[in-house]
């Protein structure tokens, strides 16, 4: 299933759009990226959220700092859905999840959950 980079785009800005407003207010310093593939080394990746959760923040982290990343892989998430419904969900759960991360939930927790 093959979405156009703009119908991507806006599939991952409506999973954002999911999320709670007082959490949303809540993130901080944190881009959301898109990329076609992640790299060679793990090319079923989904996502992946680089940075410093908020949990792990201290004095020492503060102004100046460069911004969290979370990507998402559109290529590996188009490549495993069928349909354009169960690709917007796969990207919902995949957006969900590397927020997540974002305020330090780790991947067994995120399982418990159910948005592993």
């Amino acid at each position: 299933m093959h979405l156009t980079d703009d119908e991507f785009e806006a599939a991952v800005a409506d999973a954002l759009d999911t999320i709670p407003p007082r959490l949303t207010a809540a993130m901080d310093n944190v881009v959301v990226l898109i990329e076609p593939e992640p790299s060679e080394d793990d090319p079923d990746l989904l996502g992946v959220y680089d940075g410093t959760p908020l949990t792990e923040r201290d004095s020492w982290w503060g102004a100046g700092a460069l911004p969290d990343r979370i990507t998402i892989f559109q290529g590996p998430l188009q490549r495993m859905c069928r349909s354009a419904e169960e690709l917007r969900d796969e990207i919902a759960v995949t957006v969900v999840h590397e927020v997540a991360h974002h305020f330090g939930i780790d991947d067994e927790q995120l399982h418990d959950l159910g948005w592993g």
